[in-house]
């Protein structure tokens, strides 16, 4: 973080802003200030607060807002962060090619309930904790995201390996992930290309497969990366009335930790 609380450095914003609408050259209105508009984003991710709490000096909070919401509909939040991985992973280390799973139960605020029913349940529902949405997170051995997606709260995480899993499964080498994810079927699609899993078996197996405890030891790195998702409070609690928009969120988040 910087000396004035901002959290884009020059060199981070040297990476992004060729990435982002409105830059000159390209087709459209040119934008005014793209940096302080992202910043003031960053500063409601960070802080949890309203939109309606904006500190002037980052911007009227309706504008921001639209923006926001306008970039979010547009996927740029998720093209940035895509382009990031893409240039991070250009040349995979060994660390690269290990997948970890692992899934956290995220509150839900009063205020995300509410939501038109034409959008759909926007990935809330009741679990031990609550109100809450799960997130579910592949991350890489050098504790990277890598892809998520968002699930009611209630909902198990098994289900969701296969769909995190195919489009990492071919540069993968393992596959660690704790027993919620010991299933014949995920052990089969890892095993068809080639890739080992690392996943500790339910003690109800009558043959358990073998676990390397070593390897499995790995796997704190995608429990540190869910703590660093958390630790932009916006992450951590759910406000957001949209699903997309709590995505954006995590996406905004995993953007930082790239550049970091």
């Amino acid at each position: 973080m910087n000396a004035d609380r901002t959290l884009l450095t020059d060199s981070h914003w040297a990476l992004i802003a060729p990435l982002l609408p409105g830059r000159v050259g390209r087709r459209g209105v040119v934008a005014k200030d793209n940096r302080g508009f992202v910043e003031a984003v960053l500063w409601v991710g960070r802080t949890d607060l309203p939109w309606r709490d904006l500190p002037p000096h980052l911007g009227q909070w309706h504008r921001v807002f639209v923006r926001f919401s306008r970039w979010r509909t547009r996927g740029v939040w998720a093209q940035v962060l895509a382009a990031l991985q893409a240039a991070g992973q250009a040349v995979p280390s060994p660390r690269q090619r290990q997948v970890q799973l692992d899934s956290t139960t995220v509150r839900a605020h009063q205020h995300a309930a509410g939501a038109r029913k034409k959008k759909g349940p926007q990935a809330l529902g009741r679990s031990r904790g609550g109100f809450s949405t799960k997130l579910h997170v592949a991350g890489d051995g050098a504790g990277s995201l890598l892809v998520f997606a968002l699930t009611a709260g209630q909902v198990g995480d098994a289900p969701q390996a296969a769909d995190l899993l195919c489009p990492l499964l071919a540069p993968a080498r393992q596959v660690l992930a704790d027993t919620a994810y010991d299933s014949d079927a995920i052990r089969v699609l890892i095993a068809e290309i080639g890739a080992v899993a690392v996943i500790p078996p339910r003690p109800n197996r009558l043959v358990p497969p073998h676990l390397d405890p070593l390897t499995y030891r790995d796997r704190n790195q995608v429990e540190r990366l869910m703590n660093r998702l958390k630790q932009f409070r916006r992450v951590a609690t759910r406000y957001d009335k949209l699903a997309d928009s709590y995505a954006a969120f995590v996406q905004l988040r995993a953007i930082m930790l790239w550049l970091n």
